[in-house]
């Protein structure tokens, strides 16, 4: 797929298993499945209109295993935004995101300016949670990111996680639509400033 130079690369880091591609096809498709089939890697597009020209929401969906370390490296270097996702059910998931927030601070240098989500998905198996919300956030402000709780399987927070993410990205104003349809409000509000919305 080629990349044009208006792509907004968002790039999706977690253990194998947590759901990160369950969250970027609910995103992108608003589809799920129970079933686990793991990725090396797969990009998605999202169309969106920023500033009055159309850019591109490139997301990449990682490989959960340690096999890659290349494509790693390069899958940072080359993004511009970062979602670490473990899940609230495997501690030791959150565990195995300290090594890849490490390589993110070592190729991009300064993170405060980087919008990055920490995320812990499968907030709907409470019953299986070995990850408090007070445990992901405390690692949130140490990693000075944001913090949220998702659930792909049940749709919860899934817009408002790339929502927050373009919201951190401190050089655009980035809009996502969140029920797909324009109020007039909305309309108006976007003739008035620059935004970027999800087509």
């Amino acid at each position: 797929m080629p990349e044009q130079s208006n792509d907004y690369r968002v790039v999706v880091f977690g253990a194998g298993g947590v759901g990160k591609s369950s969250l970027v096809l609910r995103f992108v498709k608003g589809t799920f499945k129970e079933s686990y089939i793991p990725t090396i890697e797969d990009t998605y597009r999202q169309v969106i209109s920023c500033d009055k020209s159309i850019c591109t929401l490139q997301i990449t969906d990682t490989t959960g295993s340690h096999q890659f370390p290349a494509m790693q490296r390069l899958s940072i270097s080359k993004g511009h935004a970062f979602i670490l996702v473990y899940s609230v059910t495997s501690r030791q998931s959150l565990e195995e995101l300290k090594p890849i927030y490490e390589q993110i601070c070592q190729i991009k240098g300064d993170v405060e300016s980087i919008p990055i989500m920490l995320v812990g998905n499968k907030s709907d198996e409470n019953q299986n949670r070995e990850v408090e919300s007070s445990e992901g956030e405390a690692m949130a402000k140490k990693w000075k990111c944001a913090f949220m709780e998702t659930s792909a399987k049940l749709n919860h927070n899934v817009k408002e996680l790339f929502q927050e993410l373009l919201n951190l990205e401190k050089r655009r104003t980035v809009s996502l639509q969140i029920d797909g349809k324009k109020s007039k409000q909305q309309k108006r509000k976007e003739k008035l400033k620059g935004k970027c919305v999800v087509m």
